[in-house]
């Protein structure tokens, strides 16, 4: 999927975000979750971070998917999520205007 960086206020604990786009004048929606995960919260021991990781991805439910691990500091890492069908649709769109290209080359 191709990126656009859009800033976020800097708002503590969980963010919720429905961005409405349009390109190519069609519309959709996005919803993205952004959390902060404690590691003192992890079961795993510290040297196992990314099964920490893991564990938080896998029991956040079957509606989100990893979009972006943020930049982990000593106590916690920010975590994107977006609706996983939110992201199933947009990946394909894309296909589409690939496969579209490459009918007309």
């Amino acid at each position: 999927m191709l990126q656009l960086s859009i800033p976020i206020p800097n708002i503590t604990g969980k963010q919720e975000i429905e961005i409405v786009m349009t390109v190519n004048g069609k519309s959709q929606k996005m919803h993205f979750c952004i959390d902060f995960f404690r590691w003192e919260d992890c079961e795993q021991p510290m040297e196992k971070r990314v099964e920490c990781i893991r564990g938080i991805v896998d029991s956040y439910g079957k509606d989100w998917m990893v979009y972006d691990i943020g930049i982990p500091t000593e106590k916690y890492v920010p975590l994107t999520f977006v609706k996983t069908d939110d992201y199933l649709m947009q990946r394909g769109r894309i296909l589409e205007a690939i496969q579209g290209k490459e009918q007309r080359a």
